[in-house]
């Protein structure tokens, strides 16, 4: 017996019956009450059901993936918000910045940063050229920029490694980008395991099903199988770009998901408002006659025919600049007034704007690229931008960036352009040698004084360092910088330019 039924206990029975009446009731209180209520009117149309991942997610996505693209093709708000994380996160490229951890190679200084200057080198003759891509077109900061710009818009997006050496070239590591309609069911599936062609076995990641065409081009007739790690070496040999919002998610979400309804009303709304202005700018006179003889109507300016849209439409009548429309005998029209465009159109983008922008954590000023308020507001929009591409930044680099160069840099030390001692027998050696930092394009700055002092002060009091400020800043490299300016300063001193005022 509980505290609650003792101190019953020793109550009358009509008190004692009251309380046990009083508890039952506390099932229709609290989030009954409210969120939870059946009984208020808000909610009696609010349907929803309790699914998971897969009824939540995957039984949705081709299409929310097919509405996604549709949206970015066609509405401008939607291809705005898509480029603008694109241009912020990678731009024309994350840019590795070795920092091998010296300490557990027991390197000097000295020898750790030649060994770095090495490995960037060796990785900007593969990344700088075609022969990392297994289709011969692009570079590896132009797959970056695919690779995101697709896993934005579908929701996720796949990378595959294969090794083909072509000839005259240094490298075989090959990056082969999958759009994610093309990982899907196998024909005639009965495999409870595999759902959206992601297979498990054992509650473990197994296999990819690749497509060996897209399906929207043409009927698949043929899939790959992609085991998910190397059965020999274990380590991962598909990415899967993606970004998980439910435990046992297997896909991703397209990131205009939540918006969807939004732009495309918006959208809608916007091509009204455009057709309305246009219909508003177009002058036209009608002339009403009674006779049937209406050639000597003064000043016949109706459109030509090579200007009409409906030409061949008798029935039709086309307004148009300055234009005098003639009417049949005995016809009338009542009015010609398309009106104006709406005046509050404008506060009305902006307010969608940032109901949008909300949802994919880009506050409209940066949305719009509309910065009308004061320095510390536009500023204030700016820095919350940037806490968004700063995170996706991040995971751009640890899912996709990073295992792609540590991948490199096995091949480079496996054929011995790279001497790395260690690197296949100790994994804590290998991971030492693969540290890097990746670097993008720079913030930006509305007051660059400012931004210079403040980047000064964080350096000087240790709380950054010179190479992640210049990034930071100019998305430079710090140590080229130096080399640069030591080379620059000799020329000024030959040149006698350094007393010069």
């Amino acid at each position: 017996m509980n505290l609650l039924d003792r101190m019953i206990s020793y109550v009358s029975p009509s008190v004692a019956v009251k309380r046990e009446l009083d508890r039952k009731k506390l099932k229709y209180l609290n989030y009954a009450n409210h969120g939870a209520s059946f009984q208020k009117n808000a909610f009696k149309g609010f349907k929803v059901s309790n699914g998971g991942a897969v009824k939540d997610i995957e039984d949705n996505i081709e299409v929310l993936r097919a509405r996604s693209r549709e949206l970015y093709m066609g509405t401008p708000l939607a291809t705005g918000a898509i480029n603008k994380i694109k241009t912020n996160v990678v731009g024309s490229g994350l840019i590795p910045k070795s920092s091998i951890d010296a300490d557990v190679l027991g390197l000097t200084r000295e020898a750790a940063e030649a060994l770095e200057k090495t490995i960037e080198a060796e990785f900007k003759i593969w990344a700088e050229s075609t022969m990392c891509d297994a289709t011969r077109t692009d570079n590896f900061y132009q797959l970056q920029e695919q690779a995101l710009t697709s896993s934005l818009i579908n929701g996720d997006c796949f990378a595959v490694y294969s090794y083909k050496k072509r000839k005259g070239e240094l490298y075989g590591l090959k990056i082969n980008l999958i759009e994610g309609d093309r990982v899907t069911n196998p024909n005639a599936n009965m495999n409870p395991n595999i759902i959206n062609g992601i297979e498990y076995k054992d509650g473990e990641l197994y296999a990819y099903h690749v497509a060996n065409n897209h399906p929207g081009d043409y009927a698949v007739t043929d899939f790959t199988t992609v085991k998910a790690y190397g059965e020999t070496s274990g380590e991962k040999m598909v990415l899967h770009l993606y970004r998980r919002e439910r435990i046992g998610q297997r896909r991703g979400v397209p990131l205009l998901a939540p918006v969807i309804e939004a732009l495309l009303n918006l959208g809608r709304y916007t091509t009204a408002e455009l057709t309305s202005a246009v219909i508003g700018s177009l002058f036209t006179a009608v002339i009403e006659t009674e006779s049937e003889d209406n050639d000597d109507i003064f000043g016949n300016e109706a459109i030509s025919e090579d200007e009409q849209v409906d030409k061949d439409n008798e029935n039709s009548y086309e307004l148009g600049h300055g234009t005098i429309l003639e009417l049949e005998a005995g016809q009338k029209m009542k009015e010609i007034n398309p009106g104006r465009a709406n005046t509050g159109f404008d506060l009305f983008v902006k307010a969608v704007a940032k109901q949008v922008g909300s949802a994919i954590e880009l506050p409209y000023e940066v949305l719009l690229s509309t910065f009308e308020k004061s320095y510390s507001a536009s500023r204030a929009a700016l820095l919350e931008a940037w806490k968004m591409f700063r995170a996706r930044r991040t995971w751009m680099a640890r899912d996709f960036c990073q295992p792609i160069y540590e991948m490199f840099l096995t091949e480079a030390v496996a054929s011995g352009r790279i001497n790395a001692p260690g690197f296949f027998l100790d994994k804590r050696i290998k991971d030492a040698y693969c540290k890097a930092e990746w670097y993008g394009p720079s913030q930006g700055q509305l007051d660059p004084l400012k931004e210079v002092m403040a980047s000064a002060k964080k350096v000087e009091y240790g709380f950054s360092t010179y190479s992640r400020e210049t990034a930071e800043l100019t998305g430079m490299n710090w140590d080229h910088n130096c080399a640069r300016r030591e080379v620059e300063n000799r020329k000024i001193k030959e040149g006698g330019l350094d007393n010069a005022t």
